[in-house]
């Protein structure tokens, strides 16, 4: 074999390896998003002062599958199919004093950022902006308040979480349209736990404890 003939199979092995190497990368970051981490930007105010439009989260796809979320978790989920129709939409009537206590049927394609304020078997009221879960007001120190004309932030009347499903409200009480207005989510619709937040490369941090 010449030396061109064993050149030429040189290169053309070194292509070949190059290829399989950017292939594999390829298929592991797609997996990686897939199936465990995925980013998602923040597109409205609901999770103000938290979360601020335009910045961006990592989301572990894969924790809330072994373990179940906690209050305090800010999860990422498909709402029920009925904010398509209207985003305040219940699914059964209710009194007006009393937040949404069953959600349309279906799942939305969709999918939004809010925090966990209830948990199975909790019940909840909401006053003034504030959880009342099983007789005590969460530690929120987290949340823009209500200010005086807050759409929705007096539900005195109590609801139960049911079996399975999760309440989920944005920090911005104000200005967040959640569970007070379509009802609970199943545990099927949560996509995943966000873990860390950044605007650029120059300004990320990691989620601390939010109880």
């Amino acid at each position: 074999m010449s030396p061109r003939t064993k050149r030429e199979k040189s290169t053309a092995g070194s292509i070949i390896e190059l290829v399989i190497i950017v292939a594999v990368a390829l298929g592991l970051a797609f997996g990686i998003q897939a199936f465990l981490i995925k980013p998602y930007k923040i597109p409205s105010p609901s999770m103000v002062p938290t979360l601020e439009v335009g910045q961006r989260v990592l989301v572990n796809r894969l924790e809330t599958h072994f373990g179940d979320p906690a209050v305090g978790d800010i999860l990422v989920f498909h709402p029920p199919k009925g904010i398509e129709e209207s985003l305040s939409n219940c699914g059964v009537q209710h009194p007006a004093d009393q937040a949404c206590p069953a959600p349309t049927p279906g799942d939305a394609d969709t999918t939004f950022i809010k925090r966990v304020v209830g948990l199975p078997g909790d019940r909840l009221r909401i006053v003034d902006g504030h959880v009342i879960r099983n007789g005590k007001r969460e530690s929120d120190s987290y949340i823009a308040p209500c200010g005086p004309d807050g759409q929705d932030c007096d539900l005195p009347k109590p609801i139960t979480v049911p079996a399975g499903h999760y309440f989920m409200m944005g920090d911005n009480r104000d200005n967040s349209l959640d569970s007070r207005f379509w009802g609970f989510v199943p545990d099927r619709n949560i996509v995943g736990k966000a873990f860390f937040i950044w605007m650029n490369f120059g300004n990320f941090r990691r989620f601390g404890s939010f109880e």
